[in-house]
């Protein structure tokens, strides 16, 4: 039941994937925004328009929600890096989209493979727990996962 209330909010959340994308496009050319966050926003904005990624975007509503998921967390990464009122004012669509990103974190895991959300979100360190749950999506942390020794020794 669960997973059939998340598929209907997530439909409705895909909705804004293209306003997501022009939203990336208007923090590029941000000053504000840091060099290492345009770099994801502009991989976001790419992985978004490729027709062909971990779920090919010519499966309807499916198709759209790894790009949606992505670009949630790199909305997500930039906000922890810098001042969230800088997302806030270039956002041009209805409601928070600090909300929007965040309901759009908590939901896409629930109808993603386990497998595309593994890879998704496989550099993701959640923060500290906090009262909100928008707040606690809002506040993950990327963090660089060491490699693996798969040659047994020492490095």
């Amino acid at each position: 039941m669960k997973r059939l209330e998340a598929g209907r909010r997530m439909k409705n959340l895909v909705l804004f994937v293209p306003q997501l994308v022009a939203l990336c496009g208007r923090l590029l050319k941000d000053k504000r925004v840091p060099k290492t966050e345009k770099a994801l926003l502009a991989g976001a904005i790419v992985y978004a328009v490729m027709p062909f990624d971990f779920i090919p975007d010519m499966i309807p509503f499916v198709g759209q929600i790894d790009d949606a998921y992505l670009i949630a967390l790199t909305l997500l990464r930039l906000i922890n890096h810098t001042n969230e009122g800088i997302v806030r004012e270039h956002w041009h669509g209805g409601g928070d989209i600090i909300q929007l990103t965040g309901s759009l974190a908590r939901i896409a895991p629930l109808v993603l493979p386990k497998r595309v959300r593994r890879v998704l979100s496989s550099r993701i360190e959640r923060a500290p727990e906090k009262q909100d749950a928008a707040e606690k999506v809002a506040s993950m942390k990327f963090v660089e996962v060491p490699e693996r020794d798969t040659s047994g020794g020492e490095r």
